[in-house]
C-alpha cells in the first residue's frame, strides 16, 4: 500500500457541495491541485466509493490525562480515524486536571505527544474559579470555552449560575471567543441518586422544560453581551422555536445535535440499558423527526458525537440504575454511519448531510479551512463506501472500553481509508497505520479566519 499517494482520483469527489469526477493532487500534505479524473493516479477509487473531506468532530471527550482508563488520545483518535474524522476538538473535562488554566492545558498537550491519529484542538473550560482570567487561556491556544449551567457530573468542573454566565460572556465578547454551553436548568433536575432501571423514569427526570429554560437564559445573556454562544448536544425539539427566533433576531447563536438524538428513540431503549444514558436524554421518535427537520432547514449547524465514554464499571453502577450509571454515549466511531443510515431511510442524499459533519463543526470551533476539498486545504480525506453495510460489534471498535448503544445494529456506510495530511493513517483491513496527527492551537482573536494548519 502506498501510504503517501501523490494523487487520488475518484468518479465521485465531494467538491463545492456536490459530487464530481476529479483527481486530488497532494504535495507536502496539502491539496495542491484539483484536476479532471485521471485513471492513472496513484490511488484510484472504485466506483462504489466516494472521496470526502476529512470529517470534523468539535465535541469529543478524550479524558487524558487523569482518566485515561475511560479513553485516551491513542484510542480516541484511532476511533476518529476509523470513522473518517481527521480533526477532533477535545473537551476540557473529564481529564484531570480539567483544562481551565494555561498550566492544565500544557499538561494535556504533553500527554498527547506521539499518540494522535487525528489532529486535535482543545476547548478551555469556563468555571466559577477562572472567571476574569479566560483571556489567559485563550492566549494559550484553546479554540473557545465550555461551560455547564447544571452540575457536570465531576467535582473538578463546576457549573455557572446566571450571573456567572453573564460575566463569562462579557469577558469573552471582548476577545470574540465562543462559549459553548451545556444547557439544562438545574432547578428542574433531580438530585443525584438512584432512579431505577426504567428508562421512562429517567427521561421524566430530565424534562424538555429544563433545556428550554436554560437555552432561553443563554440567548438572553448572549443578546445582552453580543458574545458568540453555541448550544451543545441539543436533545429537545421543543427548544427549536426559541432558537429560530434568536437567530432571526441576530443573536450570535449556533447549535449542534448528536447521532444518538437522531437515530435512537426513547420508546426503544431497554430498561437497565445504561449504554443509552446521556444528559440531556435520548427523547422520543417524534422529537427526532423535528430535529431532522431542523437539520434540513439550517436551524441546527452541526452534528457531533459528544463522545463521552467511561469504564464498564461506571456504566454498570447500580446494575442498570439510570440514576447511578455514568451518563455519556460512546459514538465517535459509529456516529456518521448511524446518521447516514437514518438519512437514507428518510430519502436524504449524502450531499445534504456532509456539511453537518465537516464545515459545520469546523465553524463552531473556529477551524476555518477544514472539512473541505480545496486547493490549499490540508489533504485530509476519507474514502467512504456509502452502500456497504456492516453490523456494529462493540468489541471491534477502537475505543478503550467496548461499549456502544449501536452494538449489534446494522449500519450503512463504511470508511475504508482515511488520509491525514496526505498520508494514510487508517485502513479498514489493517487498522491504524500512522500517528501523524498535529495539535491545533489558535491565537487570541482567532477570528482572523486563517486556516489553523
Amino acid at each position: 500500500m502506498n501510504v503517501a499517494p501523490a494523487s487520488v482520483a475518484a468518479p465521485r469527489v465531494y467538491l463545492n457541495g456536490t459530487f464530481s469526477p476529479a483527481t486530488v493532487v497532494i504535495e507536502n500534505g496539502t491539496i495542491a491541485a484539483i484536476t479532471p479524473f485521471d485513471p492513472g493516479a496513484d490511488l484510484v477509487l472504485d466506483p462504489t466509493a466516494v472521496l470526502l473531506p476529512g470529517l470534523v468532530d468539535s465535541h469529543v471527550h478524550l479524558d487524558e490525562p487523569g482518566r485515561t482508563e475511560w479513553e485516551g488520545f491513542a484510542t480516541g483518535t484511532a476511533a476518529a480515524a476509523a470513522a473518517g474524522i481527521t480533526t477532533v476538538v477535545d473537551m476540557p473535562l473529564n481529564s484531570v486536571p480539567v483544562t481551565t488554566t494555561p498550566q492544565a492545558l500544557a499538561v494535556k498537550r504533553a500527554a498527547a505527544v506521539g499518540k494522535l491519529a487525528a489532529d486535535v484542538g482543545y476547548w478551555g473550560g469556563a468555571v466559577p474559579e477562572n472567571l476574569g482570567h479566560l483571556s489567559e487561556l485563550a492566549a494559550a491556544g484553546v479554540v473557545g470555552f465550555k461551560c455547564f449551567l447544571s452540575p457536570s457530573g465531576i467535582d473538578e468542573f463546576g457549573h455557572l449560575d446566571q450571573d456567572q454566565l453573564l460575566a463569562a460572556l462579557t469577558e469573552l465578547a471582548e476577545i470574540d471567543a465562543t462559549l459553548i454551553v451545556h444547557a439544562e436548568d438545574p432547578a428542574e433536575l433531580p438530585q443525584a441518586g438512584p432512579l431505577g432501571r426504567v428508562y421512562a423514569d429517567f427521561l421524566d427526570s430530565r424534562p424538555d422544560s429544563s433545556e428550554i429554560s436554560a437555552i432561553g437564559t443563554v440567548i438572553e445573556a448572549a443578546s445582552r453581551t453580543g458574545a458568540r454562544v453555541h448550544i451543545v448536544h441539543l436533545a429537545s425539539a421543543e427548544a427549536l422555536p426559541l432558537i429560530r427566533q434568536a437567530k432571526t433576531d441576530g443573536v450570535r447563536l449556533s447549535v449542534e445535535t448528536c447521532p444518538h438524538y437522531l437515530t435512537l428513540f426513547a420508546e426503544e431503549v431497554p430498561d437497565g440499558a445504561a449504554a443509552f444514558k446521556c444528559c440531556p436524554p435520548i427523547r422520543g421518535g417524534d422529537n427526532a423527526d423535528l430535529l431532522w427537520e431542523a437539520l434540513l432547514d439550517g436551524t441546527i449547524d452541526a452534528v457531533v458525537s459528544d463522545h463521552s465514554p467511561s469504564t464498564r464499571q461506571l456504566k454498570d453502577l447500580g446494575d442498570g440504575d439510570f440514576g447511578l450509571a455514568w451518563g455519556g454515549i460512546a459514538g465517535l466511531q459509529t456516529g456518521f454511519s448511524a446518521v447516514w443510515t437514518a438519512a437514507r431511510e428518510r430519502g436524504i442524499v449524502l450531499e445534504r448531510l456532509l456539511p453537518l459533519f465537516t464545515t459545520g463543526p469546523a465553524m463552531v470551533a473556529d477551524l476555518h479551512g477544514l472539512g473541505v476539498i480545496e486547493v490549499g486545504a490540508p489533504a485530509n480525506l476519507a474514502i467512504f463506501e456509502p452502500d456497504t453495510d456492516y453490523v456494529v460489534d462493540a468489541e471491534e471498535l477502537q475505543y478503550r472500553n467496548p461499549i456502544s448503544p449501536w452494538d449489534g445494529t446494522k449500519l450503512s456506510g463504511l470508511v475504508s481509508r482515511t488520509l491525514l495530511h496526505g498520508r494514510v493513517v487508517y485502513d479498514h483491513t489493517d487498522g491504524v497505520l500512522e500517528r501523524n496527527g498535529r495539535e491545533i492551537l489558535l491565537a487570541p482573536a482567532a477570528a482572523s479566519k486563517e486556516s489553523p494548519v
